[in-house]
């Protein structure tokens, strides 16, 4: 359950207001307006913090709730600007398109990968194969990922499938991404980069029904919250 305990504000307008920044392509000014409209006067910064607070909680709990996915992966990142420089948020759908994982990260390296599998492989089992565009860090990751299973005893092992057919999807994918955080133009910090982008990913697993909840969009965002 996330935790509201000393918020000023109740918190199904909190949870409202959240969703429909992460879910929506508005700014924060765009929706301190909104809201103003409606008679609550809350200031963007306060929105702010309430997104970099509240995202990465309730996407702790989307994980939880997802249900079982692909054993094959497509893999692939994409370019988020945090203080004016280009970042790398690494993703990954199941052969259907449906959301496994993501993380953001300062570089493009094989330790960069490492990360991301091993977030990955924790959260969603070992697949049987990945595909990947020609990225050398990538293809050098699950190198590296298949010898600690074998370090570990492990039988499995990781395939690595190149193929511009079968990563098209992910490719296509990242658009939702893209087209919501265009009107932010940018993020200020990592924190704020990492903490927003993880409550996108729930609004768009929602959008592909990936969770075991009902309801509207919103409804199940709330669910989440507890």
């Amino acid at each position: 359950m996330v935790p509201f305990k000393g918020s000023h504000f109740p918190k199904h307008l909190i949870l409202h207001a959240v969703y429909f920044y992460l879910r929506y392509s508005v700014s924060l000014r765009d929706l301190e307006e909104i809201l103003a409209e409606r008679g609550v006067v809350v200031d963007h910064a306060t929105l702010n913090r309430w997104v970099v607070k509240f995202s990465p909680l309730i996407a702790l709990e989307a994980q939880k709730r997802r249900r079982p996915t692909a054993i094959s992966w497509r893999m692939d990142e994409t370019y988020i600007k945090v203080r004016g420089q280009w970042m790398y948020f690494d993703r990954a759908v199941g052969r259907e398109g449906k959301t496994l994982d993501f993380i953001l990260s300062e570089r493009r390296n094989t330790a960069a990968a490492l990360l991301f599998f091993a977030k990955a492989l924790s959260n969603n089992g070992i697949p049987l194969r990945i595909v990947i565009d020609k990225s050398g860090a990538n293809g050098a990751g699950i190198k590296q990922v298949n010898k600690i299973l074998k370090r570990f005893g492990c039988p499995a092992k990781i395939g690595t499938v190149r193929s511009k057919y079968l990563h098209n999807i992910i490719e296509q994918d990242h658009r939702f991404i893209n087209r919501r955080t265009r009107p932010m133009l940018g993020f200020k910090s990592f924190i704020s980069a990492a903490s927003t982008l993880d409550g996108i990913e729930v609004a768009q697993m929602i959008r592909k029904n990936q969770l075991q909840t009902q309801g509207s969009g919103f409804a199940q965002f709330a669910a989440l919250a507890g």
